[in-house]
C-alpha cells in the first residue's frame, strides 16, 4: 500500500463537524491518501511524509459527489417530450411508459453501454457514488437485467418495479401490485440494496406502496419512497411510517409531512434538475433545513423528466432556486446524498474514510454555485484513485 500526500489545497472541505463549521473547512491544508483510504488531514504545514506528494497549486478539494436518486438503465430518448413541455404540455408519469418500450427492445449491450458512458460523464463531474434504479424494465425479466446491469457500476442498486403500472396491465394494477411483489421481486432481490415505490396520481397509493415496499423489507432489502412531487400526497408519511432511507422529490409539502421528515430522520432528497426541466415550483429547502430535516442533493438523471447527470448544476441550482445556502448545498450534495444511502464510509474526509474526492480548478467550493456551468472540476479520485 503507498500513501499520496495532496498539499498546496487552497481550501479542503472535511465535512468534519468537529471542525467547527458545517464543512469542517481548513485552508492552507493537505491531505494524505493512505490506500484507498484518507490517512490524514490538516494543515500543509503539518503534513507528514508520504510515499509520493502532488502540488494542487491552491485548487479546492471537497468530497466526491454522492448521488443517492438516478435513473441510468434505459434505453431510447424523448427529447420531443421536453420540446412540448417547453411550449406548454405539462409534464405526467405517463411518458416513462415511451422509455419502457425502448428499453425492453433494447439489447444488455445497449443498456450497459448506455449506463457507462453516463456514469463516465457523472465521474468527470466530481460523482463518485450514484444510486441506480430500475424501473423501465416492469416485466420479470427486464427488471432483474437492469439491476444486474447497474450492479456493474455500483453498489447501490434500487429495485423499482413499482414505477408505474404498464400498459399491459392497465385494467388490472392490483394485479401487477402482485407480480411486483411476487416473481418479480423474487428475481431482483439477489441485485438489490433497495427498494423503492413511485407514490404519485398516475402511478401508485398509499395501500399499494405499503405493499410493495413491506415486501422487500420482508427480503432484507431496505426502503426508499418517490414522494409528493406532482401534488401534495401520501408519499413521504409512508416513507415516514416505515423507516425508510429517504423521501426524493419532496416538492409539495404540508406542515405535518415537515414534522414527520424531521422527527423520523428520513432524508428528504431533493431534485432540482427536475423542476428546471419540467418548470415546476422547486421544493422549499430553506424550510426544511430550518426543521431540521436532513436534506439530500441528487440529479435524478433520467430521459424524461430530467436529463442532467451534474451535481454542480444541481448545487448552484438549489442555491438559486432553492434558498441553500453554498456551503448547505455542497454538504446536502455529499454527506446528505451519504445519509441517504446510510454510507458512513463516503461523503466526507476524514482519517479511515474512503479517499473519493474532488480537486477544482477553483480556490475555493463557492466557485460551484457562483460559476455555475463552467466546467471546475479538475480531477476525481474515487478510493484513493484518479479516474
Amino acid at each position: 500500500m503507498t500513501s499520496l500526500l495532496l498539499t498546496g489545497i487552497g481550501s479542503l472541505v472535511t465535512n468534519d463537524p468537529a471542525r467547527g463549521d458545517l464543512l469542517g473547512e481548513v485552508q492552507d491544508a493537505a491531505l494524505v491518501i493512505d490506500g484507498s483510504k484518507v490517512g490524514w488531514v490538516g494543515s500543509r504545514r503539518d503534513a507528514p511524509a508520504a510515499d509520493a506528494a502532488l502540488d494542487l497549486g491552491g485548487r479546492a478539494v471537497i468530497p466526491g459527489f454522492v448521488d443517492s436518486h438516478s435513473h441510468l438503465v434505459f434505453a431510447g430518448d424523448r427529447s420531443e417530450e421536453f420540446e412540448a413541455r417547453m411550449t406548454g404540455t405539462p409534464y405526467s408519469a405517463g411518458g416513462i411508459r415511451t422509455t419502457v418500450a425502448a428499453t425492453r427492445a433494447a439489447t444488455d449491450e445497449q443498456l450497459t453501454a448506455n449506463v457507462s458512458r453516463l456514469v463516465t460523464e457523472m465521474r468527470r463531474q466530481g460523482t463518485t457514488t450514484v444510486e441506480i434504479k430500475s424501473g423501465y424494465g416492469l416485466t420479470v425479466a427486464d427488471e432483474a437485467r437492469a439491476l444486474a446491469i447497474a450492479g456493474q457500476f455500483t453498489d447501490e442498486t434500487t429495485y423499482l418495479g413499482a414505477h408505474v403500472v404498464p400498459s399491459e396491465y392497465a385494467d388490472d394494477p392490483a394485479g401487477y401490485v402482485e407480480l411486483v411483489t411476487g416473481p418479480m421481486l423474487d428475481a431482483a432481490a439477489k441485485h438489490s440494496r433497495w427498494i423503492d415505490v413511485f407514490v404519485e396520481r398516475g402511478a401508485f397509493d398509499a395501500d399499494q406502496g405499503r405493499a410493495i415496499l413491506e415486501s422487500g423489507i420482508a427480503r432484507g432489502i431496505q426502503a426508499r419512497v418517490h414522494a409528493n412531487q406532482l401534488g401534495e400526497g401520501p408519499g413521504v408519511q409512508l416513507a415516514c411510517e416505515l423507516g425508510a432511507a429517504a423521501a426524493d422529490h419532496c416538492t409539495y409539502l404540508t406542515d405535518a409531512d415537515i414534522d414527520a421528515l424531521a422527527s423520523t430522520g428520513v432524508v428528504a432528497g431533493l431534485l432540482p434538475a427536475i423542476e428546471f426541466s419540467t418548470r415546476s415550483p422547486y421544493p422549499d429547502a430553506r424550510r426544511l433545513i430550518d426543521a431540521g430535516v436532513t436534506v439530500a442533493l441528487a440529479t435524478d438523471c433520467n430521459p424524461g423528466s430530467g436529463y442532467s447527470s451534474s451535481m454542480p448544476f444541481c448545487i448552484a441550482l438549489a442555491v438559486r432556486e432553492m434558498h441553500l445556502t453554498p456551503a448547505e448545498a455542497l454538504w446536502s450534495a455529499t454527506a446528505g446524498g451519504a445519509a441517504s444511502l446510510r454510507r458512513t464510509d463516503v461523503g466526507h474526509l476524514t482519517p479511515g474514510a474512503r479517499a473519493d474526492l474532488v480537486v477544482l480548478d477553483a480556490p475555493s467550493h463557492l466557485h460551484l454555485s457562483y460559476r455555475p456551468g463552467v466546467p471546475l472540476v479538475s480531477q476525481t479520485f474515487i478510493a484513493g484513485r484518479p479516474v
